[in-house]
């Protein structure tokens, strides 16, 4: 059969291959051959010889299919004049899910408000409670099992209190940042989120798109739903780029993943390494997973057993092997700085700096791998007690529970270059790009009136002095506590 763009095939043509053993879709009028496909996308077989654009729009971004699959596999154009004539019965049929409160006992719609109504990252999750599909929720708002350590992320913050001076001249605030040598307009970032199109059609392309008109940096997830060079394409011209990393159990995908973000031009490579497996997050377990995939991993959700976790199914690519001795590899391999994102304890972080990493991002995963971990802002006090000179060795972040401008300066005080936040971007992406802005502009704004009222009026000011963490301070393990190998009972004979 020939692949040249202009063949135009009839509807029968396409009929004709329908089975597990010849299978052919169209999709935007263009007719693949993806019978190899079948082994790891079971669920196409269901549009065998028929026409999915419907059902592939709902769960890939545009031009996927063409970067994924081989010139061979593209057999031509779907006739016009058939497309138009299409039976109803032939079209797609994939149900649209009405976004209503999503509690099944209300019989009232929700009427989304106008975005300059909303102050506050609590009302971002509001509106996304209320407005995202009932598993788009619990897959971004689900933590492990008792949601213990997620509580905690944010609670951390709020016993830790700030110790103001006053009579000072805050007419000017700067609160602007070097990040990996990178300039931000804040000291603050967009952590990774997979699957951003699950809130927005442009999904990582709106964040991008807000991140170039607010002067911050992404962070693009590795489970991304657009291909990487689209995000990077989406923003300006020059403007930075990370890019988190899981490694996958086939060493060749991430080394060309590695090198094609090299060539795109990111800047730095934030290597996730407190998932080898996703945690036990029973919302998204509970719910049937939706037909996605991820444009960069390849991952795709399904349903099991187990449930319909979308992080538990889309994470089975992860190498699990994955040790200290990687960092090298990753290191030469991309040729970028790189960041040891989930260190949860000073051993670690030293580590990490044994190994030549430029940044460490203390992060317990939102909570959503292992369930009662310390928050990250307790290891952030635990490398003051255990290594205080790992702040001039290297970039600290933090990320988990910032809700506030002053949970932004909090982690200031304490050492942190810069804060990451992830599921309030999640949220804002409800209203798209303008969602991103306006809630970079809250956070922003609650900065500049925290230090203001602090009596600072430049970020680099911040420091120890500014805090009192006698609340938590006894949370901390010393150093005697920290070297548990040296303590824990021996083993019995």
């Amino acid at each position: 059969m020939s692949s040249d763009p202009s063949h135009i095939l009839s509807f029968h043509d396409l009929t004709q291959h329908s089975n597990d053993r010849d299978c052919w879709i169209a999709v935007h009028s263009k007719i693949y051959d993806i019978t190899e496909y079948l082994d790891s996308h079971p669920v196409i077989l269901k549009y065998a010889g028929r026409d999915a654009t419907k059902a592939y729009d709902e769960i890939h971004a545009p031009g996927i299919i063409e970067e994924t699959l081989p010139p061979e596999s593209y057999k031509g154009i779907l006739d016009q004049a058939e497309v138009i004539n299409l039976p109803p019965e032939q079209k797609e049929d994939i149900k649209i899910i009405e976004k209503t409160t999503g509690q099944s006992t209300s019989t009232e719609t929700y009427t989304k408000p106008e975005l300059f109504k909303l102050i506050s990252t609590q009302d971002f999750e509001d509106v996304a409670h209320n407005t995202l599909t009932p598993k788009a929720w619990a897959f971004y708002s689900s933590a492990a099992t008792d949601l213990v350590t997620h509580s905690w992320n944010s609670n951390v913050y709020r016993r830790i209190m700030l110790r103001p001076r006053v009579m000072r001249n805050v007419a000017k605030v700067n609160f602007q940042r070097s990040i990996l040598g990178c300039a931000s307009s804040a000291p603050f970032f967009i952590s990774p989120a997979a699957m951003a199109r699950l809130a927005h059609p442009d999904g990582e392309l709106a964040l991008a798109r807000g991140c170039a008109s607010e002067g911050l940096i992404q962070v693009i997830s590795n489970n991304a739903s657009y291909p990487l060079a689209d995000v990077v394409k989406a923003g300006r011209t020059n403007q930075p780029f990370f890019l988190q990393l899981y490694v996958n159990a086939d060493r060749s995908k991430t080394t060309q993943l590695l090198q094609r973000a090299r060539e795109l031009g990111v800047k730095a490579i934030f290597v996730t390494v407190d998932a080898h497996v996703p945690g036990k997050r029973e919302a998204d377990e509970r719910i049937a997973a939706e037909n996605v995939s991820s444009a960069i991993s390849g991952a795709v959700a399904s349903n099991d057993k187990k449930g319909g976790g979308m992080g538990r199914l889309m994470g089975q690519y992860i190498d699990k092997t994955l040790s200290w001795h990687d960092i090298p590899w990753i290191q030469e391999t991309s040729g970028l700085p790189v960041v040891v994102k989930g260190v949860q304890g000073a051993a670690d972080a030293k580590k990490a700096v044994e190994y030549g990493v430029k940044g460490i991002m203390l992060s317990n995963h939102g909570g959503r791998s292992l369930d009662t971990v310390q928050p990250c802002m307790l290891t952030l006090l635990e490398l003051h007690r255990i290594c205080p000179e790992i702040f001039q060795q290297c970039e600290i972040y933090v990320d988990g529970g910032v809700t506030r401008g002053t949970d932004v300066l909090k982690a200031l005080s304490l050492g942190a270059t810069a804060v990451g936040i992830g599921r309030p971007f999640l949220y804002s992406l409800c209203y798209g790009q303008e969602g991103v802005e306006h809630l970079s502009q809250i956070f922003k704004d609650e900065l500049e009136t925290s230090m203001r009222l602090a009596g600072i009026t430049d970020v680099e000011q911040a420091g120890p002095a500014l805090v009192n963490t006698r609340d938590v301070d006894h949370l901390v393990p010393s150093s005697e506590e920290h070297d548990w190998i040296r303590w824990r009972p021996k083993a019995r004979m």
